[in-house]
């Protein structure tokens, strides 16, 4: 008798665990009723016949965030847990987790620079508005396109505004003109000057790293051509606030960074919080290259990105 337990115990628990079938179509295989498939599988885990192990992804993304801390020398690390090694899944992980982050940290007199992208974008759609006073939020970069692909910039600022009670500081600006001498007369204007070094003085940025593949946001909004596409592309590792940087982190092209508009990247490491936002396989390198450069403090990933970054 004991045996014959053991045997229907056993394919009880085959049937259940590892082929989903429901009790009631493993009582009408075995030919005993319902309630004695429940026994059965209770037995089979009494007997050790079956073992349940529980995967808590918050310990792990916890290991990996001490890692990452650890091994980039940064002040915060939070990494957040996305069901699917997609890009698109993991975007909304994050965005979700930073949001979060931003609206905790933020208090009374703080001034936010924010850049625009579809990460950012996701970050802002999910702020709730924070009871708090004198805060500013100022654009990071210019945000005006060449192209029919929205950037959503002047909704971004708008929304970090929205959030914490106060008016938008835009950059009524292309990111980077085609000629260096009309930048360099655009600089000199009283008001975007002022926004301009209002940027400098935020303690607060908000930040994502851009790719130099073909399917890059900046490369699709029309302010490269063909032959500077080529050489981003060669010399490159990824962007912050459109302004491109090698796998050290190192300015890949003197010529264009001169024609781009908003805060220059050795401005970040002055903050006393630099954010960065990012993940998915197709940013690691240069989510990597901005680490090696130091224009970052604290970041916000996901477990699929933290691993390929350890490795």
């Amino acid at each position: 008798m004991d045996s014959e337990k053991q045997r229907l115990s056993i394919e009880a628990a085959k049937l259940y665990y590892q082929f989903d079938y429901s009790q009631q179509e493993i009582a009408d295989r075995l030919g005993v009723s319902r309630p004695t498939v429940s026994r059965l599988l209770q037995h089979a885990k009494e007997q050790g016949y079956v073992r349940i192990e529980i995967i808590d992804p918050r310990e792990d993304v916890n290991a990996l965030a001490k890692a990452l801390q650890d091994q980039y020398r940064l002040d915060t690390v939070l990494v957040c847990y996305s069901p699917l090694n997609e890009y698109e899944e993991i975007k909304k992980s994050i965005s979700k987790k930073a949001a979060s982050f931003i609206q905790e940290v933020v208090k009374d007199g703080d001034i936010i620079g924010v850049t625009w992208g579809t990460t950012m974008h996701e970050i802002a759609l999910q702020l709730e508005p924070k009871p708090v006073r004198g805060v500013e939020v100022v654009q990071l970069k210019g945000g005006v396109s060449h192209s029919q692909v929205n950037t959503n910039a002047m909704e971004i600022v708008n929304l970090f505004a929205d959030a914490f009670h106060t008016v938008a500081r835009y950059l009524p600006l292309p990111v980077i003109f085609d000629n260096l001498a009309v930048k360099e007369m655009v600089d000199k204007d009283r008001h975007i000057g002022r926004i301009i070094e209002l940027g400098k003085q935020a303690n607060i940025a908000v930040f994502t790293v851009g790719s130099v593949k073909e399917d890059s946001l900046l490369f699709r909004l029309g302010y490269f051509n063909q032959e500077e596409q080529e050489q981003l592309r060669r010399t490159g590792a990824g962007d912050i606030c459109s302004r491109f940087f090698d796998e050290k982190g190192n300015i890949c092209s003197e010529e264009i960074n001169n024609r781009t508009v908003g805060i220059d990247l050795p401005e970040l490491r002055k903050k006393e919080k630099a954010i960065l936002v990012a993940g998915g396989q197709r940013k690691i390198e240069a989510i990597r290259a901005a680490l090696a450069g130091g224009y970052a403090n604290i970041m916000i990933t996901d477990q699929f990105s933290a691993q390929a970054l350890l490795q």
